[in-house]
């Protein structure tokens, strides 16, 4: 199905003529893309209550840290709309909801910033009239949605002067439009990079085992007429070593106050190859991305998800029943691979021992 009228332009922009999540205003419905259907289906579903989109968030209908952020924003923005009641009874749902939100993917900042951002919202208006409150997290959460697809344009313009002209550049996972408000993080610095009419190409890891660069990043970059080719995780080494890889560029999960990298797992092997080969390895996240509480990678909690997503592709199984798989979602790459981290605020540089503090002077 083609992308659905909305009663009002996308705040994402949706230039590539899909979007991963918006508002209707009135109802307060959000509207996703089913992502585990893409790239064969299109698909698009409504989701009405909180609970719904928690589990939109656990099930990875709608994935990336500040897609997944914006759309917990949107869940408690349906809690004031449906909270009629005094100011404590209204707070105590709020929190409520906050929590079973948070405790969906554990290792994206992004959605215990936007969690806590909508909550102090709700603290400054929770003796207003219901339907004055319910407006006021409604607005918060559309800026907060705004307000990522400016920092995605913005980490782009910043990438996208370090790449060569002419670079084929690798990326892992998916850091584009589907995964943030719009626009994208990481290949929102290969769109910059396009739109300013540098020659690039895109090698796409495939990204086992639930294969978003196959399924989506490849998919969005084609839509966009960037070249794009997939390639399979165990690949990168082998091309690294023939000089086919100019430039790489990842979003990320958490960053850590040393700079630290979490990010989907198999990054890190991506990261320790570029460095052996002197190739640069940069990372595009919005600010909210970056944690200062927590001191390194060592802090981070690494979500584990289920076996079956490693056994089976789709309906295949692909290992055998009765036999142990391991699914941590994420892994860790050390400040000391990273040459570059682009962010709306600005750039530093980990590998030169800048962390995202030098940011706050």
């Amino acid at each position: 199905m083609s992308r659905p009228e909305l009663s009002r332009a996308p705040l994402s922009g949706a230039s590539q003529g899909f979007f991963a999540l918006e508002l209707e205003p009135e109802t307060f419905e959000v509207v996703m893309l089913d992502q585990r259907r893409l790239p064969t289906e299109v698909v698009y579903h409504r989701y009405r209550r909180p609970d719904e989109i928690a589990e939109a968030i656990r099930a990875m209908v709608v994935r990336g840290a500040p897609a997944i952020g914006i759309a917990a924003a949107y869940a408690l923005a349906q809690v004031a709309r449906d909270q009629g009641g005094d100011a404590a009874s209204f707070l105590v749902a709020n929190g409520a909801a906050g929590r079973v939100l948070e405790r969906t993917r554990p290792t994206a900042i992004n959605l215990a910033w936007a969690i806590a951002r909508m909550s102090r919202r709700a603290a400054e208006v929770a003796r207003e009239p219901p339907a004055v409150r319910a407006g006021a997290m409604r607005e918060e959460a559309e800026a907060i949605h705004r307000e990522d697809v400016a920092a995605c344009r913005a980490m782009g313009a910043l990438g996208a002067a370090d790449v060569p002209e002419g670079a084929t550049i690798l990326t892992h996972c998916n850091a584009g439009a589907l995964a943030t408000g719009g626009y994208g993080t990481a290949l929102g610095v290969v769109r910059a990079a396009h739109e300013a009419k540098k020659r690039v190409r895109v090698l796409a890891s495939e990204t086992r085992p639930y294969l978003q660069g196959a399924r989506l990043t490849a998919w969005e970059l084609h839509a966009d007429g960037i070249p794009v080719e997939v390639i399979t995780d165990g690949m990168s080494g082998a091309l690294f070593a023939a000089g086919e890889i100019d430039f790489v560029v990842v979003g990320s999960d958490r960053i850590c106050a040393n700079g630290d990298v979490a990010n989907k797992i198999g990054t890190f092997t991506h990261a320790v190859l570029a460095h052996v080969h002197d190739v640069p390895f940069t990372v595009a996240a919005p600010w909210s991305t970056v944690d200062l509480a927590c001191a390194s990678g060592a802090d981070v909690p690494i979500e584990e998800r289920s076996r079956d997503e490693v056994a089976r592709i789709g309906e295949h199984v692909i290992v055998a029943d009765g036999i142990g798989c391991r699914h941590p979602a994420f892994d860790v790459t050390p400040a000391r691979y990273v040459r570059a981290v682009y962010t709306e605020r600005g750039r530093f540089g980990p590998s030169a021992g800048e962390g995202p503090r030098s940011l706050l002077a």
